[in-house]
Parts: C-alpha cells; sequence; structure tokens
C-alpha cells in the first residue's frame, strides 16, 4: 500500500485520548510508545513482508532485523517478539523451518525474547514480526525535534529497491547481491548504541519503504527549517547507481515521488538516477538522525569503530514555515 493510500485508511479510525500515550499514530512515528510508570515506558511495532531473497533463512534474518528497526530509531531496547508468519501449503516445513530460524537468531543477536507468534495460510510467503522494546521516557527519540544547524547522518547505504528489482531480472552478480544482503540483515543495534553513548539526538527514523526521502519529509512535517542535502553524499550500495541509470526502479519509489515529490526542490544538475534512489523503497535500512554539527566528527568517529558506515548526508539550513528539502549534486 502506497503512502498516500495509507494515510486515506487512516484518517477515519477513531482517534483515543490517553495520557499514557507518549507517541501516537498522528505522527507516523516508528512506533507506538506507552508509559507504564515514570521510569519505563513500552516501544511497539509490527512489520512484516513478501521475500526479496530466495534463500529462506537470509529471509527470516532480513524480516527479523527489519521488524527490530523501529526500536532502534525510537532509541529503546528491544525486549520481546512475536512472530507472524503467512506461507502457503507449497512450502515445504523445512523452508519454514528456515525462514523462521534466521528470524530467531537475529533476535538472539538482539538480546530479544521470542515468546510464539501466529501462522496462516497464505497464497504468497510472508513474514516478519511484532516487537515490543522498553526505555526510560526521557530516552525516547522521535521523528520530530530537527533543529536548525543540525547534520543528518544515514547509518546504511540505499538501494535495496533497485537492486532486489535487479535480482529478479536476473542482472545481479553474486558480489552485489551479497552486499545487498549484508546490509538488511545488519541490526541498527550497533548504531543506536553509539548513537545513545555519543550524540545529542534531536530526532530520529529509520529508512524503509517510503524511501530517503519520504521519511525526511516525514521527520520534517510541520516544522519550521530547511534541509540540503548533497546528492553525491548519500551512501549506494555496489550497482544501485548503475542499475538505477538502465531504468530498474520499482513501482514502490514513483509511489513514493508521487506523494513526497512536493515537498522536495532538486537542483537541475541532479541526476534522474540519484533522484530515483533517494526515493527507492528500502528494506531494514538505516538510521537517519538528526544532531548537532560539531558533534559529527566525533559520532562519525564512534560510528566507524563499531564498524558502522555512516556518513553526513545533509545539514539543517534554515527556518522556512514549513519544512523544505532542497537536493544538490555538488560539482
Amino acid at each position: 500500500m502506497g503512502p498516500g493510500a495509507l494515510e486515506k485508511v487512516l484518517t477515519d479510525l477513531p482517534k483515543v485520548e490517553d495520557p499514557r500515550v507518549l507517541v501516537g499514530p498522528e505522527t507516523s512515528d516508528d512506533a507506538g510508545v506507552i508509559l507504564i510508570d515514570e521510569h519505563r515506558a513500552l516501544v511497539q511495532t509490527v512489520d512484516f513482508f513478501s521475500p526479496i531473497v530466495d534463500d529462506c533463512y537470509l529471509f527470516g534474518q532480513i524480516a527479523a532485523a527489519n521488524s527490530l528497526s523501529d526500536i532502534y530509531a525510537m532509541g529503546a531496547e528491544p525486549l520481546t517478539a512475536l512472530n507472524i508468519a503467512c506461507f502457503p501449503t507449497c512450502l515445504t516445513a523445512e523452508e519454514m523451518r528456515e525462514i523462521m530460524r534466521g528470524g530467531a537468531d537475529k533476535l538472539l543477536e538482539a538480546g530479544a525474547i521470542l515468546l510464539g507468534g501466529h501462522t496462516v495460510e497464505n497464497p504468497e510467503p510472508k513474514f516478519g514480526m511484532a516487537v515490543t522494546g522498553i526505555i526510560p521516557p526521557e530516552g525516547l527519540w522521535t521523528n520530530r525535534g530537527a533543529k536548525a544547524g543540525d547534520v543528518l547522518l544515514l547509518t546504511k547505504p540505499l538501494g535495496t529497491g533497485v537492486l532486489s528489482t535487479a535480482l529478479k531480472a536476473g542482472l545481479l552478480e553474486a558480489e552485489q547481491e551479497a552486499a545487498a544482503v549484508q546490509a538488511m540483515c545488519m541490526l541498527n543495534k550497533a548504531a543506536a548504541q553509539v548513537l545513545r553513548q555519543h550524540a545529542t539526538v534531536h530526532a530520529c527514523t529509520d529508512v524503509t519503504g517510503f524511501g530517503f526521502l519520504g521519511h525526511l519529509a516525514e521527520m520534517m512535517q510541520d516544522d519550521p527549517i530547511a534541509v540540503t542535502v548533497v546528492a553525491q553524499e548519500i551512501p549506494l550500495l555496489p550497482g544501485a547507481l548503475e542499475f538505477a541509470q538502465m531504468g530498474l526502479v520499482p513501482a514502490g519509489a514513483y509511489r513514493n515521488r508521487d506523494h513526497f515529490g512536493h515537498r522536495v526542490s532538486f537542483a537541475d544538475s541532479v541526476p534522474m538516477a540519484y533522484q530515483d534512489l533517494m526515493f527507492d523503497p528500502q528494506t531494514s535500512g538505516g538510521l537517519l538522525v538528526a544532531i548537532p554539527e560539531e558533534e559529527a566528527s566525533a559520532v562519525l568517529t564512534a560510528l566507524s569503530a563499531a564498524k558502522v558506515s555512516a556518513r553526513l548526508v545533509a545539514r539543517v539550513t534554515g527556518k522556512e514555515p514549513w519544512g523544505k528539502i532542497t537536493v544538490v549534486f555538488a560539482e
């Protein structure tokens, strides 16, 4: 479902007012948050999708990493998870077991506990998790709060949607597929830990189905700030730019452009392939975080030491009556 259709569905749902709710659906944040007591809050999220790789074990790992990502994007620690599985009868018991084994192994890496789950029969396989995390209320991150003078860091490269399209077309080389799978299987755990220890986080989200620019637009909605993105600073997976130049762009990128494109101004020099990649829907993407510019060098060094290849991709440049995004291409 595209972002526009999703908004129409959610508009008519009843709104529940409760003082315990710290984060609800109104701000399109990565997870919901409810206060338990003055020292603890629960963070809850759910995600599942169809396979984007043929290997069942790797699909389970990617789906789990993607589901866990929303917890890390809120600054929380994952606590428990429930599997959500839709399996067709054509899948063998071994294939189903490998998908769930991949998910279970990724939960172990995250330090979360699998409590169970639910499985239904479905013509197309789908897998994911409902995840609960925990956080002190004062440590909560949201997708709002970026300030003039901040910079934006991105902790994983873009291009998983384009590369998945190339994979379906039989054009992806083994090294390119391996790099994409490694990025999608990588938890955002280390990135979140470094940010908690070394950064003053003003806003954070993870880059998934709405693409880099879609999630950036959600970070800025209704905020009186402007952001300048330098296209060449965006990290890209190997082969992503070349396949985008060939036109191997998934339909989701065009839906994202249709919905969020009015929020973005591209300099004439920005190639279409870069534009497409910034709208490219991601699976298990990285964290996009706003921090004070004076902290950026030390934070990037700490992220690199934790084997997180983060890049400084944008600057909050000033105040606007609404969140304005400008993308430039440095000569």
